[in-house]
């Protein structure tokens, strides 16, 4: 069992102007103390920001609006640079244009152009943020930044509704948008300019770490703290985030970071250049540039003007539909390229990482959702899965197997790997909640679990996307006892670099210490009245599941090596299951 800390009841009074009223919102203090704060305070203590939905940055004036009941002020779609369209297309961002006037930052800005549910949506022009803050006038907040998933190709900056954390935390919460797909990575030669930050082809962390200098250089006109900036994402955010940890282009950028289901990625940019270029192939022949595809390939793997001045004239919708459905495997739409300027081409094997405290957190039913809408199953409806006996044997072993992978690709193989090289605290966690039907329901416990996003309504408060299926299973009391630890650990992170403090009550999250440790992750789990928090030492061994894999009698060797060969091989996970199983690479030779 955990040793409990200390609790101590930690209340700012803060206040908010709303049609000439006061408003109290309850808000947690740094150091767990209660604090009166009034508004009207000395321009001193409140410099460089005045409580109200209308601030000035470098750039100029922008007006946000309130939500949460008065509680939070929010600003959306403020833009962090130039849209990169026109010659800036594949070009490291430069700072936006001054305006005159107010900015509406009332509304949503543009998403990176992508292909979602069919449709093209979005625009190229999708260089913005979002910001969020407790409706106070409380100065010097930490300064939580969210980078969306969706595999670098789709999402947007809306992905998670943070305005009852920003609250509950009381942080700023910054979501960002930036270039997906082909806009956002592309490796291709003729692409260079001979910067070598251009050159790496990484154009989505160059975004990433523009929005961070915007940051730097504006968020005190918010009420936050520069120098205390968490860098988070979730999924290819994630990832990215993790890409960041080993990036000399983000040195000195943020003091802390957190991953949401995401380890560590990286791709060659030359094996990236030929799956792009095979994307791209079938455009050229549309446009008669060249006969065959085959010719518009190796056209395309060139350096030449002319492939320069095709790719730049492409409309950003036919790029947007390119490499769809990549369903995590890299091979799908390569990313992260391991350059040698953006990211070292030794990957995470660098002995340089940015060294920050780090939190990385997984579910323990990671692939639920990735295997249950995979091609195989996807046809079939959720009570045939359930109910179908032979239809449920498959599902299990895939979502059994490739869960207990996933999950140790997000969490435990990363800290393991990087704990020799790694100079900060390393804290891992592991959501359990929602195994137990007799808690979220047969349903829930058997298609989804803890499924890829879990955390969300944990931190957030909001049941919107998948976990809206399950909205009933999180609004019980225990969900919500264990949404109010994990909002603790996470708040204490954020003010002070560590999860523990003197507002929580409950489990100490100790660091990470290897492989050999007694403890060496967070338990993160609740029955229906109360949260079940602990240390724990269990492991998950890559080459145990492999036995055990090739152990399972539970459907025939054909059946089996079906889910190995179409549904487990060459995601995130599967490197050393591919080899095992001898599945054929999925890259272009």
């Amino acid at each position: 069992m955990c040793k409990k800390t200390s609790f101590l009841v930690a209340m700012a009074l803060s206040v908010s102007l709303m049609a000439g009223s006061l408003v109290s919102i309850p808000v947690k203090a740094q150091d767990g103390t209660s604090v009166n704060v009034v508004a009207g305070t000395s321009k001193e203590e409140n410099a460089g920001y005045s409580q109200g939905i209308i601030q000035t940055t470098k750039y100029g004036k922008i007006k946000g609006y309130q939500e949460n009941d008065g509680k939070t002020l929010i600003w959306k779609g403020i833009p962090y640079a130039k849209a990169p369209v026109g010659e800036l297309r594949w070009k490291a961002p430069v700072n936006p244009d001054s305006w005159a006037g107010t900015l509406d930052a009332t509304k949503d800005g543009n998403m990176g152009i992508q292909l979602s549910n069919g449709k093209i949506v979005g625009s190229e022009d999708c260089l913005n943020l979002d910001i969020y803050r407790p409706n106070t006038n409380q100065t010097n907040l930490p300064v939580l930044v969210y980078i969306h998933g969706g595999n670098n190709q789709t999402g947007a900056s809306n992905e998670i509704s943070p305005k009852k954390l920003a609250v509950n935390a009381n942080c700023i919460v910054v979501s960002i948008n930036y270039r997906l797909g082909a806009l956002g990575f592309n490796s291709l030669p003729a692409l260079k300019t001979g910067n070598k930050n251009e050159d790496s082809g990484n154009y989505t962390l160059l975004d990433i770490s523009k929005s961070l200098d915007w940051i730097k250089a504006n968020i005190s006109s918010f009420g936050g703290n520069s120098e205390n900036v968490t860098a988070s994402g979730f999924s290819a955010g994630g990832r990215d985030v993790m890409a960041m940890l080993i990036s000399p282009i983000f040195k000195d950028k943020f003091q802390k970071a957190i991953s949401f289901s995401g380890g560590m990625t990286t791709a060659d940019p030359e094996d990236s250049a030929k799956v792009i270029a095979k994307a791209i192939a079938p455009l050229v022949v549309a446009d008669k540039i060249k006969a065959t595809e085959g010719e518009a390939y190796k056209w395309l793997l060139t350096d030449g003007k002319d492939v320069k001045a095709y790719l730049y004239n492409l409309s950003s919708d036919r790029l947007a539909k390119l490499m769809g459905n990549a369903g995590i495997r890299m091979s799908a739409f390569p990313h992260l390229y391991s350059d040698g300027t953006v990211l070292p081409k030794e990957g995470f094997d660098t002995k340089n990482y940015n060294n920050v405290p780090l939190i990385m957190l997984t579910g323990a039913k990671e692939f639920s959702l990735f295997g249950r809408y995979d091609k195989y199953f996807a046809a079939k409806d959720d009570n045939t899965l359930m109910t179908n006996q032979e239809a449920n044997k498959e599902l299990n072993f895939a979502l059994n197997y490739g869960s207990k992978l996933y999950e140790l690709f997000n969490a435990e193989e990363s800290a393991e790997r990087m704990i020799k090289n790694y100079n900060a605290q390393i804290y891992t966690g592991d959501f359990k909640w929602g195994l137990d039907k007799n808690v979220v329901g047969d349903k829930m416990a058997q298609l989804a679990g803890p499924f890829h996003g879990v955390w969300i309504p944990f931190l957030t408060d909001e049941t919107t996307g998948f976990s809206a299926m399950y909205k009933d299973s999180f609004n019980n009391a225990g969900a919500k006892d264990l949404g109010a630890k994990v909002t603790d650990y996470i708040t204490n992170f954020l003010w002070d670099g560590t999860p523990n403090g003197k507002i929580i009550t409950g489990c100490e999250w100790k660091p990470w210490n290897g492989a050999n440790s007694k403890t060496t992750q967070l338990i993160l789990d609740a029955d229906k009245n109360n949260a079940k928090i602990s240390m724990s030492n269990e492991r998950i061994d890559y080459e145990e599941i492999l036995k055990q894999m090739d152990a399972d009698t539970t459907l025939s060797k054909e059946v089996k090596d079906k889910l190995i060969k179409e549904v487990l091989n060459g995601r995130w996970f599967s490197d050393r299951l591919d080899k095992h199983f001898g599945n054929s690479s999925l890259w272009i030779k």
